[in-house]
């Protein structure tokens, strides 16, 4: 369920209901005022301080960010954390070559030393979150423009962090909460050192694939064990054979009760962001343009990958992070588009705003305060169509698109040094070993033949889609020169460029020259660039504070206009949160139910050996036919997923979904197809979290992987 949002604006909860109790993503500081009751009446058994504690062991303690962007949980008093499959999948892919091709088979430790090291990847647990609104807005007032209180926010954030962290290992951040309305403090402690224990086959990991993706009922097994490692004072170290594995504050025992249908769930984890407070002009722009074009250029890139992945089995392992990242964003944005047409939310956006406009034209004191907040957001949402379509292209096509691009941009700094009257030796040595640092991991990773032809296709269609005056005149310039014909043109890049192998770049960084990095062609494109990124960058920056000044009053409005008859939470910024709610069926359409749950039985219906997507391990089937499930089972059928009416977004990957007592009982991946809009908007009878349960997890590790040795590090409880 990873996505990437980078062309909207993070934004708040936009809807004329009320807020039902299965709608929201708590920050957890505040679970003992705002949701306390109404999770015991759901059958919460835990007290508030269970969940969340500064002075005493709580579930906040087990759950951990997972690398940049997907959640994870702790599970063991020796630091093992599952988190989803797809979020390890990139260390999966590292570690995976011909020889050893672990996306494929699977890996699984069964011991200490066997575990796999993993540069770069880190666990972060939360330490304490406090409100420092009332420290933040002394400094600011209404008589600055959005630049100014942005600098200012920035400079007491800084102060603030600092003083967080003095004399501490820890690391801070001050966040913005209600469009900068609010202010909280978060203070982490980040490991270092976190090593891959286990995965299974991509066959069970990513079961359905693209196919499946987004998609209810669900038959995937989609986690992947991770252990973290501490330095033996047991605080944060860099990876060395030294370390031993983290003793954590507080680990989640896994029950194997299973789930019935209303049983109670909760989640915590770090949802990346949301766009509930979304304008109904934000929803039009993001229908009609913004996201069709994303899966148009997404598309290209795909048919690509595929085609090279298809032919070479080294390229399928080089490529699989890359192309399911890019085709998990790509299906998003079809469903989004889908999900919001046929919810009509654009039309129930404007209801709310015509209240809105109503509620201020009833008191003649509101409008001097809130009366520009809607004109200012229709303005912002006009002048970003004036430059959507090439802000896409050149996110999509240009920066994300052929990857030799950006990566000759790697080497502007080294031309900068060398250029200087008195080059720094120092720096032009620490530059070089840099630069061969990410070489190596640049091509162990790449295949020139697929980047040219992508390099190709992209330049086409960025040409063809978007409006000449926002184009560089380079881009024209090699238009004429090469008859139109821009593959001819990517074919003359590659064969020019050092930029296309690890030899012609160790060749370049053993004695490099000013004349050949300026030279360079791919230097020459990603250069051509640079212009009118910086423009388009200069306008989005207006266009930004426009709205967010626009969006604050807003928001702030709102929660004036209904403070008798709702609560508000603010909008997923990929900081901890909690949702609630419960197991449950639903009706996507007329006359079809969807059940609670997915079972083995489902994994070999979809069985498709002729499509990669659902190739079913021989090991499995064995097992299925056996009925072989171990304590795992239930009445003869071994259940492999299930979905609640729990609020999450893109980060909550990897989420431990637990019980009324606090027991993890599956792992939380994705959302479903019906309810592609709940970034936008929360629809209670469809929006579904698909998790799978964790007594498959368990089933996969200990009957089909053998790996006895991660079961018995697990605490396993049963009541029923």
């Amino acid at each position: 369920m990873k996505k990437i949002y980078g062309f909207l604006l993070t934004l708040f909860l936009a809807s004329s209901f009320v807020s039902y109790a299965d709608e929201g993503m708590w920050l957890p500081l505040f679970i003992d005022r705002l949701n306390y009751t109404d999770m015991q009446q759901k059958g919460l058994q835990l007290t508030a301080e269970e969940i969340y504690s500064i002075n005493n062991s709580s579930l906040k303690d087990a759950i951990i960010i997972f690398g940049r962007g997907c959640t994870g949980e702790v599970v063991s008093p020796n630091g093992l954390i599952f988190t989803n499959h797809h979020c390890g999948y990139g260390q999966i892919q590292a570690h995976s070559s011909i020889e050893h091709d672990y996306l494929t088979d699977g890996f699984w430790a069964m011991n200490l030393e066997e575990e796999l090291p993993n540069p770069g990847l880190t666990a972060t647990f939360l330490i304490r979150i406090e409100d420092v609104t009332e420290k933040v807005k002394a400094m600011l007032n209404d008589q600055m423009s959005e630049k100014e209180r942005n600098s200012e926010i920035s400079k007491i954030g800084k102060k603030i962090t600092d003083e967080a962290t003095k004399e501490t290992h820890y690391e801070a951040s001050v966040r913005s909460f209600f469009a900068g309305d609010e202010f909280y403090l978060f203070v982490y402690e980040v490991f270092k050192d976190v090593r891959l224990v286990g995965t299974p086959p991509s066959s069970i990991g990513k079961y359905g694939a693209d196919s499946d993706n987004w998609m209810w009922p669900r038959h995937t097994g989609d986690f992947s064990i991770f252990r973290i490692y501490s330095g033996p004072d047991g605080k944060p170290a860099d990876y060395s054979k030294e370390n031993i594995p983290y003793k954590p504050k507080h680990f989640l025992p896994i029950s194997i009760d299973g789930v019935e249908n209303e049983d109670f769930t909760m989640i915590m984890g770090y949802p990346g962001s949301t766009s509930r407070y979304f304008s109904s002009w934000d929803v039009e722009l993001a229908i009609e343009e913004s996201n069709p074009t994303v899966v148009f250029i997404r598309e290209q890139k795909l048919n690509i990958m595929r085609k090279y992945m298809d032919a070479s089995d080294a390229v399928r392992i080089q490529y699989a992070s890359k192309y399911a990242g890019t085709s998990n964003y790509w299906k998003y944005c079809i469903g989004q588009t889908r999900g919001l047409k046929r919810l009509k939310v654009v039309e129930k956006k404007r209801l709310e705003e015509a209240d809105f406009t109503s509620w201020i034209n009833g008191d003649p004191a509101r409008k001097p305060i809130y009366g520009e907040a809607l004109a200012m957001r229709k303005e912002a949402v006009g002048k970003q169509r004036e430059i959507n379509i090439a802000q896409i292209y050149l996110n999509e096509a240009i920066t994300r698109g052929s990857e030799i691009v950006l990566f000759s941009r790697r080497f502007n700094n080294l031309l900068k040094i060398i250029n200087e009257k008195t080059p720094d030796n120092t720096a032009l040595d620490n530059e070089i070993k840099k630069l061969k640092e990410i070489s190596i991991n640049h091509f162990k990773n790449y295949n020139a033949k697929l980047d040219e032809e992508l390099l190709g296709i992209m330049l086409t269609i960025y040409y063809k889609n978007v409006p000449q005056n926002q184009q560089p005149a380079f881009i024209n310039t090699l238009y004429k020169k090469f008859k139109g014909n821009f593959s001819a043109y990517a074919n003359y890049v590659f064969s020019k460029s050092v930029f296309t192998s690890q030899e012609k770049v160790s060749k370049l960084l053993n004695k490099p020259t000013a004349k050949v990095l300026e030279k360079d062609p791919a230097t020459l494109l990603g250069n051509a660039f640079l212009d009118i990124q910086q423009t388009i960058r200069k306008r989005y920056s207006e266009i930004n504070e426009l709205s967010a000044k626009g969006e604050r009053l807003y928001i702030r409005g709102l929660r004036e206009m209904k403070k008798e008859s709702k609560t508000f939470y603010p909008d997923a910024n990929f900081t901890m949160r909690l949702t609630y709610g419960s197991v449950g069926d639903y009706y996507p359409a007329d006359a079809v139910h969807y059940d609670f749950y997915s079972t083995l039985a489902g994994v070999m219906e979809k069985e498709d050996p002729s499509n990669w997507e659902f190739y079913v391990p021989e090991k499995l089937k064995e097992l299925y036919n056996k009925r072989d499930y171990g304590p795992y089972g239930k009445n003869g059928e071994m259940i492999v997923g299930f979905i609640s009416n729990n609020d999450i977004t893109g980060g909550n990957s990897g989420s431990p979904v637990m019980n009324a007592r606090g027991e993890l009982i599956g792992l939380a991946f994705d959302g479903n197809w019906e309810a592609m809009s709940g970034d936008i908007i929360f629809e209670p009878d469809l929006q579904r979290t698909i998790s799978v349960d964790i007594r498959y997890v368990l089933f996969i590790i200990d009957k089909f992987a053998g790996a006895k040795n991660i079961i018995d590090e697990l605490t396993i409880v049963k009541h029923r």
